[in-house]
């Protein structure tokens, strides 16, 4: 059985302050996928790259202190590499490429498009690069899985309020309407094949206290290709898990 976590930790740095190694240590995870880790190669902590028993690969943006993803793997993987060669997203360190035995893996960190509406144009687009990108292994019948914080909630079950929000980036129709086509070019959300109710969240506002309501967004998914849906035993949302105001998901995949 293969354990894969990702985890939106909103900075590397503070979360490993906040009991990452210890939470890593006990999660029983095989591999485990960051995103907005917010720091270069040199800013790795040395605790981190020496956890024991674990590959270790990050990715940084351009911009300092902005994005990033990152990698812990029990398993380390045949090829690993950032982007998808396109510059003008591959600049944001928001992509992470591993060949797995048996199946690749992308560690992505979809953009926030409520800046404004260049931000969101850049979302979209960024939305249509990534379909593009993955569309041509699907049919060739290729085994993904795509891990990562999505900035969308996909359904009206996947927010606290989604009337308050269906005007607010992250639950915009446009948004929504590539998840679905996500989802129709073979992806399936591992997380609803086990659980069918609403109320389950990964990701929380901060300066509200929103979590303490469980007033959220499950933003943060584990898709797979449907060639590996049988493959799926569980799937589920940390919601216990502090450090960062998202919590960790994951999936046990029979591989």
């Amino acid at each position: 059985m293969l354990r894969i976590i990702s985890w939106n930790v909103n900075g590397l740095r503070s979360v490993v302050k906040k009991g990452f190694l210890a939470w890593l240590q006990a999660s029983g995870a095989d591999i485990v996928c960051l995103q907005e880790t917010r720091v270069d190669e040199a800013q790795v902590p040395e605790e981190v790259r020496a956890v024991p028993g674990y590959f270790c690969h990050f990715v940084a943006g351009e911009k300092k202190g902005y994005s990033g993803v990152g990698m812990l793997s029990r398993i380390p993987p045949r090829e690993i590499a950032s982007g998808i060669g396109i510059p003008r997203f591959d600049g944001d360190g928001r992509i992470q490429v591993a060949q797995f035995e048996g199946f690749r893996l992308y560690n992505i960190y979809f953009p926030n498009g409520k800046m404004g509406p260049e931000r969101l144009q850049f979302k979209m687009d960024f939305y249509e690069a990534f379909l593009a990108a993955v569309d041509p292994l699907v049919k060739k019948g290729e085994r993904l899985v795509v891990v990562g914080d999505f900035n969308t909630a996909h359904r009206e079950i996947d927010l606290a309020r989604p009337k308050e929000n269906s005007k607010v980036s992250g639950f915009l129709p446009e948004e929504r309407a590539w998840m679905d086509r996500f989802v129709e070019h073979g992806f399936v959300d591992t997380f609803r094949l086990f659980t069918s109710e609403g109320g389950h969240y990964s990701w929380w506002d901060m300066k509200s206290r929103a979590r303490e309501r469980n007033v959220g967004w499950r933003i943060d998914y584990v898709f797979v290709t449907e060639n590996l849906r049988e493959r799926v035993r569980d799937a589920f949302i940390l919601e216990a898990v502090m450090g960062s105001d998202h919590c960790p998901v994951g999936a046990d995949l029979d591989l």
